[in-house]
C-alpha cells in the first residue's frame, strides 16, 4: 500500500516535469539559455531537435499516467517509465560531455525516480498482477 502511494506521488512528480520543461517547444532557445549557464545547453540542439524532445516528453508525461488511470494497457506505465529514465541518461550524458558536472544532479535525480517507477510497477506494485 506504501509502496503504491510512493510509487504514484513519484509519477506525478515525473509527469509534472515533463509537462514543465516542453516549454523549449515554443520559447525561441536564445531566451532559454539567456536565462543561465545550466540552460545554454539548447544551443546544441536545432529548434526541430528541442520541438521534437519536447514532443517526446509530452508522450512521456501521458504514459506515465494515462494508461494507469484509464486502465487501458497499464503495462505500459513501467515501459514509460523506463524510457524517461533513458531519456534523464542521455540528459546527464549531455552534461558531462559539456563539463557541466554540478548541473547534472537533478538529472541523476530524475533518473533514479525514474528506475523507481520502472521497478515498482514492473514488479512488486504491477498493475497487472
Amino acid at each position: 500500500m506504501l509502496v503504491n502511494l510512493a510509487l504514484w506521488l513519484v509519477t506525478g512528480l515525473l509527469a509534472a516535469v515533463l509537462l514543465g520543461s516542453t516549454s523549449k517547444m515554443f520559447v525561441p532557445r536564445e531566451k532559454i539559455a539567456s536565462v543561465g549557464h545550466a540552460a545554454e545547453w539548447v544551443l546544441d540542439f536545432s529548434p526541430g531537435a528541442l520541438r521534437a524532445i519536447g514532443a517526446l516528453e509530452i508522450l512521456a508525461a501521458a504514459g506515465l499516467v494515462l494508461p494507469a488511470v484509464l486502465d487501458i494497457a497499464p503495462v505500459l506505465v513501467p515501459v514509460t517509465a523506463t524510457c524517461v529514465a533513458l531519456l534523464f541518461a542521455c540528459a546527464a550524458t549531455m552534461r558531462l560531455r559539456r563539463g557541466e558536472r554540478l548541473t547534472i544532479v537533478p538529472d541523476l535525480v530524475y533518473l533514479a525516480l525514474a528506475a523507481f517507477v520502472a521497478w515498482g510497477r514492473f514488479g512488486p506494485e504491477s498493475f497487472t498482477g
